[in-house]
């Protein structure tokens, strides 16, 4: 029997990540969840427990790609631009009625590595999931790169992360968590619906945010490991800004392929490929589909995963005073790393 599959050592490792977890600090947030510190990033007791899980299970494949993010960054549309791209040799953009993101929410196409494979076991089924029994298998996550590092470090997989304004991040993330406030959030293995009427606090939000008190969080190193990565390792690590994808969608998709090795032809390009794909992907389309306007995964509803995905939306929410103490922290935290926002 292998070591790793012998009951014993797996209880000797379930009780070492419990008597981790309970001599970590932690916190309440802002929806009144407990948040335990962990390497300097914040999390619910049972993601902490996938990170033992991905760093024994998780056996990387050199053409894997894992779309990274904060999350309310991007990551919904991203993941759906990643699939067309790196599938459109098996799912041609031409066929309007077959193509799995008509039927399929990008989120079930691309599954996360904490939440969905490795959350309560290191030898997650990949055959259910659409994109990850196949080559090349396509993931997701929201955990710093050193997470990954230790999974990673011998794997030249490519990892794509996408980044956006911390005050349009706070607005996004705010809309959805009140649009699903009758889910359980700190239990991501099986989320329930409770009685909740009254929205989370947006300024309790903001607070806790500028603390760096949230889930992943802080931010700024959430965003700056990926940064930094992809200066020391611009061939495996890709970072990509949310307003750049908005304003120059057709060039960042071109990056996007060419980072992901699978290039536009010119044949491509003539036939209109990288504007198929932007169509197909797009925030309108995929929100006026039926599995995204009727379908839900773990007690969250796929419509709840689309709004408006408008740059500059928080200052419909965000006062002058909540302004300047962002932008401050911001200038702060980023300070010499050659990242701007």
């Amino acid at each position: 029997m292998d070591e790793k599959d012998n009951p014993r050592n797996l209880r000797e490792e379930e009780e070492e990540t419990k008597d981790l977890i309970s001599s970590l600090s932690w916190e309440i947030d802002y929806i009144g969840n407990k948040l335990f510190k962990y390497e300097g990033h914040w999390y619910y007791e049972d993601i902490l427990q996938s990170i033992p899980n991905l760093n024994t299970g998780f056996k990387p494949q050199e053409t894997d790609v894992i779309v990274a993010s904060f999350p309310k960054c991007g990551t919904t549309w991203l993941k759906a631009l990643t699939f067309a791209l790196v599938q459109r040799s098996k799912h041609p953009l031409g066929d309007h009625h077959h193509h799995p993101l008509l039927s399929h929410n990008p989120h079930e196409v691309m599954p996360y590595l904490e939440l969905d494979l490795y959350l309560k076991t290191s030898k997650p089924d990949l055959t259910k999931f659409l994109s990850s029994s196949s080559s090349p298998r396509l993931f997701s996550t929201h955990m710093p790169l050193h997470v990954l590092q230790v999974p990673l470090k011998e794997s030249p997989c490519k990892i794509v992360y996408v980044c956006r304004n911390l005050k349009d991040v706070l607005v996004s993330l705010w809309h959805f968590l009140n649009a699903n406030k009758g889910v359980e959030w700190n239990d991501f293995s099986q989320k329930e619906k409770i009685v909740r009427v009254e929205d989370y606090s947006f300024e309790a939000m903001f607070e806790s945010v500028c603390n760096g008190v949230t889930l992943y969080g802080p931010f700024w190193d959430h965003a700056l490991s990926y940064w930094r990565g992809s200066l020391e390792d611009p061939k495996h690590v890709l970072f990509l800004m949310y307003e750049d994808l908005k304003a120059e969608p057709r060039t960042q998709l071109k990056r996007l392929a060419d980072f992901l090795d699978c290039p536009f032809t010119k044949e491509e390009e003539d036939s209109g490929s990288v504007d198929k794909i932007l169509e197909l992907c797009s925030l309108s389309n995929l929100s006026s589909l039926e599995i995204n306007k009727t379908g839900a995964s773990g007690g969250v509803d796929y419509k709840t995963y689309f709004r408006k995905g408008e740059v500059g939306s928080w200052k419909s929410y965000v006062t002058p005073e909540m302004e300047n103490k962002i932008d401050m922290i911001t200038e702060e935290k980023l300070k010499g790393s050659g990242l701007n926002f």
